[in-house]
């Protein structure tokens, strides 16, 4: 009998290939997220998951390669960024496990090649996490958090979608806080669902989210927050520390009218002054944002997306208010410095050939007037980041993850451009936009 270690477990056609599998992509003009001007006529040498070189195709480096037996890729009249990042994404409320792996299937296919999951069931992405780094399943790179809110919040429907089997608010991955918690024990228990980091998310006070900021950073464990918590400000979560917060629409609520008590009361704000894109307030708030280095996962589009899409004259008019909200805010944070991640917390129909992020980046261009070289930079570098990565991913350099994106059509000239993917490179695997139709018959 065969002990269980000795065999090999379940399939792994997608995993990383090995140390020494050299290939040599040439030919493209590389933007490569660090902020430099495009490149043309650029060579990236992969060795295995990883980048060994970038350099001009003229260069020596990459002619030994080739001369020494690597695989050339002939990438001549094409455009290369780093693989994208959806830093808003919710792949199990409620867990599905098909439809997960469908979304992710499709997220890969499109040059996503890591994806910030904002708290779900973890049972479930803690699996598909597992299985998208092994190369089980053709999938980003996930990144996911654990929940701590009060407890007035764990009557929300979703809190027991996540929790099927279990009681809200009682389990690691989504726990209810209170004073009295052993904040030490939560944030243990918290960091022994693997989640890479904290979402605080709702009816905690300024001083409750300071307290589980700080533990949370003596651990090791970053926090993603709300913009706005009830009754902490917005401008409270940032005085706590938080490395990101979620929901541009949100930081309206430091210009609100009333007081805030929870979450599901949220007092009118302050909007003939916050669409002017001007607002004093406001404008306090981003440069702290961006003297602490606080990342804006802003979810720009999400109001603007089908997702919101009705026929209730009521609906559709507090969609379009936050929808203008979005775009004033989200351009002001851009002009103040504020580093913006590209979320999107919503995803196209099973039955759109691209992914919600896509939309989320023309928003961004289109509606809010940022440069798409800035966007760009945010879906990649900034989007890394977000999820605590930027050290491994989110730039094309060496000692880099070798996450690419490879388009037909220069995407700098016209963000729409995305939809002319050819190719995603996800830490050195080729996943070919073609594959995708194969693989979903």
């Amino acid at each position: 009998m065969s002990l269980p270690s000795d065999r090999a477990g379940a399939p792994t056609p997608y995993a990383p290939p090995e140390p020494g599998a050299v290939v040599v992509y040439r030919g493209a003009t590389l933007f490569d997220g660090t902020g430099s001007p495009a490149r043309p006529g650029t060579s990236i040498v992969v060795d295995g998951s990883l980048i060994r070189a970038v350099v001009d195709d003229s260069a020596a480096e990459a002619a030994e390669a080739a001369a020494e037996g690597a695989e050339v890729v002939d990438l001549t009249g094409q455009f290369v960024t780093p693989g994208l990042v959806d830093s808003h994404q919710h792949l199990a409320t409620p867990p599905d496990r098909p439809a997960a792996e469908a979304v992710l299937r499709r997220l890969v296919h499109s040059g996503v090649t890591a994806v910030r999951d904002m708290a779900d069931d973890l049972r479930q992405i803690g699996d598909l996490a597992r299985a998208a780094r092994v190369g089980e399943i053709p999938a980003p790179d996930l990144h996911y958090a654990a929940l701590m809110a009060g407890p007035g919040f764990f009557d929300d429907p979703r809190t027991h979608q996540v929790t099927q089997g279990a009681v809200a608010g009682e389990v690691p991955w989504m726990q209810a806080v209170t004073e009295a918690s052993d904040l030490p024990l939560a944030v243990a228990l918290a960091r022994g669902t693997s989640a890479a980091a904290i979402k605080v998310y709702a009816d905690l006070d300024a001083s409750l989210v300071a307290a589980i900021t700080a533990e949370a950073h003596r651990q090791g464990v970053p926090v993603w927050a709300h913009a706005a918590v009830f009754p902490a400000s917005p401008g409270d979560v940032v005085a706590a520390g938080v490395d990101s917060v979620s929901h541009v629409t949100l930081l309206a609520h430091e210009a609100a009218t009333g007081p805030l008590t929870s979450y599901r009361d949220k007092p009118p704000v302050d909007h003939p002054s916050l669409v002017t894109g001007q607002d004093e307030r406001l404008e306090k708030l981003f440069a702290r944002m961006r003297e602490q280095g606080v990342v804006l996962d802003a979810t720009a589009g999400l109001y603007a997306s089908r997702e919101f899409a009705t026929d209730d004259p009521e609906a559709a008019e507090h969609a379009a208010r936050n929808t203008e909200l979005a775009i004033a805010l989200t351009a002001q944070a851009h002009r103040a410095g504020v580093q913006l991640a590209t979320g999107t917390d919503y995803e196209t129909p099973p039955d759109e050939p691209f992914p919600a992020l896509y939309e989320e980046l023309a928003f961004l261009v289109g509606r809010c007037g940022i440069p798409a070289a800035d966007v760009l930079r945010s879906a990649t570098l900034v989007g890394a980041r977000s999820a605590g990565v930027g050290h491994l991913t989110g730039t094309v350099e060496p000692g880099k993850l070798a996450d690419l994106a490879v388009f037909a059509r220069d995407p700098l000239a016209d963000i729409d451009h995305l939809r002319t993917i050819t190719l995603t490179v996800k830490r050195g695997h080729r996943f070919p936009r073609a594959a995708r139709t194969t693989e979903n018959r």
